[in-house]
């Protein structure tokens, strides 16, 4: 649609009156907000209104992304970016008094996911729509998020994410969509004019409510959709005799256990109740989704024989495999299909795409369990897994072995990842080598079962979002060098290397980054009163606490590097920035005992004149998508130390390495295509492979006490943190020690240690010459492009999901 300045600012106006009978100057900053964000809505509806026709008109075959996650971040500054509009906002709103960065920073973060796997899922929404494909996300409407992390005398305390308390302009809810999920109680099959029919009885009913989220694309007029389901009671959520009675919890008690299952992201699975609500919140969206989609096409007139042509549903990690037989119940139940045409259509409409090696992620759920939640779904499971053991069976000549390692139910488990491998089509992994442990290893008897299905589909970040939104400086610069055709075709970036060696521009791409470390510092100093140094490294750790992430080894060479300075406060070292955050599941007791010990840490270093202030420590609290835009554009280290053949693949290296950071790394995930991409002069490599990791685990010959005993740092480090040196009781990190020594430092910390303060002191002498600093860092923009989730969604379109462009006039 066409908008001009003086459109935008007499809409705006309007707006205000018609929400709030207010004029520009009576409005709050909160009116000022939802009036206008409300406004950007509109005119999104009216494209979204003509996206729906066209897919419907022409039958365009569509993609709905299933995920437990989609950390969409804020959205007012993207919508407007990606409707390029972003400058006639900022200039009408002046006009009129307004500041626009404030107005930005009313909106709150949605809390709709916690880390790679829910940011991912967002950056492949928005290229999807950039691409003119008809694609759309399936989740989660919770109504708390994970949570609002606090840190409190050093430890994470988890609170209430109330994200939603004001409300969330950019949703609709869609009551008329909704559809009912059920629960629990009795099944029995009986025999129908020479059909099996399913009798399902005194099942609990949750109402699953769709609320819709428009997902504009970049400079063209494609709005998708993100759908996402709230759990609410079917019948009466309010006993008034109880009221009457006096028991007023028992009172609203039916409508608090119908919407605890959309709270909350992920709950506390350690106890049967939270692992009973996690398997509920898993089937309530996949369930609603599935009917949701079959309903629609239903109404368009494709019959379900072929929806596959019409339908692709990817399975965004082990979460919504239940998807798989969803759909079986759904078109053999409802809609009396044949089982084997039933099972062909399930089969070519589904994709799984694998995320991780950790068998925590793995998903298993108990038979028990599942038969009580889900009586017609374990049937069903029983019968795919039934005549998937009879087809390995046969297939590998009676060998009972393979049988029990690749069913799908086993050792009282229902196994999720076998199950959506069985009932997909592709099975992808997110990293060259992630697809390749995958392949050879963690799923080498599917992929010897199913080689076909198997393909590498390397993750992407959305380089609109990472670079124009979050660093507008180094998007102008490079648009000044290069032209804008990088925007459309971020491949393009690499025509920035041929300028790398440019000491004109050097300097430019210098002074962006320093910019960006003052306005940074400024934040810390305001929110944290900790005064930063720019001219410092600013060396960056900031992802999910888990111990196969390390955090515990970038600490540990803090720790070094400050005994170094004590001993010799003269030592010509950089000063030295370090940034850590993250958060820590709530049940995860060792990942919230190393956020305690950073800050333990932190408080010490920071607080000692003897090391004349060369390191700092921040641990920044919440981590979020609007957090991660701070900063990313001021990193000048990019940490991706996890132990080799744990990360998956990542994608905040890639965000990093975007904007200008050196990545510092294992060969692990995806840094091995990223040290593909920039060559060895480029990244700073340490640490063991994913095949001496491997060796390791399988052969044994690593010792870590060994370690402690022969390394006078290690032994400092460690015998510190009990001892009572860090100004903490002697047994405050006593279970981190325990698990290096006496649990043999499963993650290889201390092995990779030496190595490590290697590749630390190599990052400080190239730090110091700083032509040679600035042209690593523009060689690394240069070569980002790969990983932008355009090229990543291109290849899923095209590879997996069978999709074409279908633009919208």
């Amino acid at each position: 649609m066409f908008l001009n300045k003086e459109m935008l600012k007499n809409d705006f106006k309007r707006k205000l009156i018609v929400m709030f009978s207010e004029d520009i100057q009576e409005a709050s900053p909160i009116h000022q907000y939802v009036a206008f964000s409300s406004l950007i809505k509109d005119y999104l509806s009216e494209n979204q209104m003509k996206t729906n026709k066209k897919y419907a008109k022409d039958k365009v075959k569509q993609v709905y992304y299933f995920s437990m996650e989609f950390l969409i971040g804020k959205l007012l500054e993207n919508n407007l970016i990606n409707m390029n509009i972003r400058k006639i906002a900022e200039d009408g709103l002046k006009e009129l008094g307004i500041d626009f960065n404030k107005l930005l920073q009313i909106e709150v973060d949605a809390g709709l996911g916690n880390g790679g796997l829910g940011r991912l899922a967002a950056c492949f929404l928005d290229s999807m729509a950039s691409l003119s494909l008809a694609g759309h996300g399936n989740g989660i409407r919770y109504k708390y998020g994970l949570f609002e992390q606090k840190i409190v005398e050093g430890y994470q305390v988890e609170v209430p994410d109330s994200w939603l308390r004001d409300g969330y302009v950019w949703e609709t809810r869609k009551i008329d969509k909704s559809v009912l999920v059920k629960f629990g109680g009795d099944v029995s099959l009986i025999q129908e004019n020479g059909k099996l029919k399913v009798i399902h009885k005194n099942y609990e009913p949750i109402l699953a409510v769709p609320y819709d989220i428009p997902i504009a694309g970049f400079n063209n007029n494609t709005v998708n959709n993100l759908r996402l389901w709230s759990a609410e009671a079917v019948e009466k959520d309010f006993d008034f005799t109880s009221f009457s009675n006096g028991d007023y919890l028992k009172a609203v008690e039916y409508k608090y256990s119908v919407e605890a299952i959309s709270q909350v992201l992920y709950p506390d699975d350690s106890n049967e109740k939270g692992k009973m609500l996690r398997l509920k919140q898993e089937y309530f969206f996949v369930s609603a989704g599935i009917q949701s989609i079959i309903r629609r096409y239903l109404k368009m007139g494709i019959t379900l024989e072929n929806l596959d042509k019409y339908v692709a549903i990817h399975i965004n990690d082990t979460h919504p495999s239940i998807a798989v037989a969803e759909i079986m119940r759904v078109l053999v139940d409802e809609y009396e299909m044949e089982w084997k045409d039933a099972w062909k259509v399930t089969v070519n409409v589904c994709a799984y795409t694998n995320h991780t090696i950790m068998a925590e992620a793995l998903e298993k759920w108990p038979i028990g369990m599942f038969k009580k939640l889900l009586p017609r779904i374990y049937m069903i499971i029983e019968e795919i897994n039934r005549r998937f053991c009879i087809e390995i069976f046969e297939k590998y000549s009676g060998k009972w072995d393979k049988v029990n390692k690749m069913s799908i139910i086993q050792d009282g488990s229902v196994r999720m990842a076998h199950l959506a491998i069985v009932g997909s089509h592709s099975t992808n992994g997110v990293a060259k080598l992630h697809t390749k442990i995958l392949k050879e290893k963690e799923l080498n008897d599917f992929n010897g079962m199913y080689p076909e299905r198997f393909n590498n589909k390397t993750n992407g970040i959305t380089h609109r979002r990472w670079l124009m939104l979050a660093n507008p400086k180094l998007c102008k610069l490079i648009c000044d060098s290069i032209g804008e055709e990088w925007i459309y075709n971020p491949i393009k970036l690499k025509e920035l290397e041929k300028y790398s060696k440019n000491s004109a521009l050097q300097e430019k791409f210098y002074k962006v980054k320093r910019d960006n470390k003052i306005e940074f510092s400024n934040y810390v100093k305001e929110n944290y009163d900790i005064k930063i140094d720019p001219d410092s490294i600013y060396d960056i750790q900031a992802k999910r606490l888990h111990e196969y992430k390390r955090q515990l080894l970038n600490v540990f060479n803090i720790i070094n590097l400050y005994n170094e300075l004590l001993e010799n406060p003269n030592l010509d070292i950089t000063p030295r920035t370090f940034i850590f955050s993250a958060k820590a599941s709530p049940g995860y007791h060792i990942a919230k005992k190393i956020i305690k010990f950073i800050n333990t840490v932190a408080d010490k270093i920071n607080n000692d004149s003897r090391i004349l202030g060369k390191i700092k420590i921040i641990f920044m609290e919440n981590y979020s998508v609007s957090l991660a835009e701070k900063i990313i554009p001021c990193a000048n280290v990019s940490e991706q130390i996890s132990t080799a053949s744990k990360e998956a693949s990542g994608t905040g290296n890639m965000k990093f390495m975007m904007n200008g950071a050196i990545t510092l790394a294992t060969l692990d995930g995806a840094n091995v295509e990223i040290r593909e991409v920039v060559g060895d002069d480029n990244i700073v490599i340490f640490g063991l492979s994913s095949e001496q990791v491997f060796n390791y685990y399988k052969n044994g010959g690593y010792f870590a006490k060994e370690i402690f005993n022969n390394d006078k740092r290690i032994n400092k480090i460690l015998s510190g943190m009990i001892d009572g040196s860090l100004n903490a009781p002697k047994a405050e990190f006593y279970d981190i020690y325990d698990k290096l020594l006496d649990y043999n430092d499963e993650y290889f910390i201390l092995k990779d240690f030496d190595s490590y303060v290697k590749a630390q002191d190599r990052i400080d002498k190239l730090y110091k010459n700083k032509s040679i600093w600035q042209q690593m860092s523009i060689i690394n923009i240069a070569n980002s492009g790969v990983f932008s989730s355009d090229n990543t969604v291109k290849e899923y379109a095209k590879d997996i999901w069978n999709i074409k462009k279908a633009e919208i006039i």
